[in-house]
């Protein structure tokens, strides 16, 4: 007989937790790149905001802007579906 293991997202699993982890850092790392690959230069300042953030929508909107961003500090525009916005957190 084998034994049936049910798993549903947003259970906070270390597993999963783990997992959003990783796809945050590596999001991180995907938005730096860009802007880098661009020519634009990132402070350490902007690229410690960027490697600390854990929220996947935000991540998702600064690699957004990391595409056409004149500065690294674009990426951080005021942007009320943000969490954080206006707070000076993201």
């Amino acid at each position: 007989m084998s034994t049936f293991v049910s798993y549903f997202p947003g259970r906070g699993t270390v597993r999963e937790t783990a997992y959003l982890e990783g796809k945050a850092e590596e999001c991180g790392l995907m938005i730096l790149r860009a802007l880098e690959k661009r020519g634009i230069a990132v402070p350490e300042e902007t690229r410690e905001r960027v490697t600390s953030c854990t929220d996947l929508d935000t991540l998702t909107a600064w690699f957004d802007r990391s595409l056409t961003a004149a500065t690294a500090e674009d990426l951080f525009v005021e942007d009320a579906g943000l969490p954080g916005a206006g707070s000076g957190e993201a």
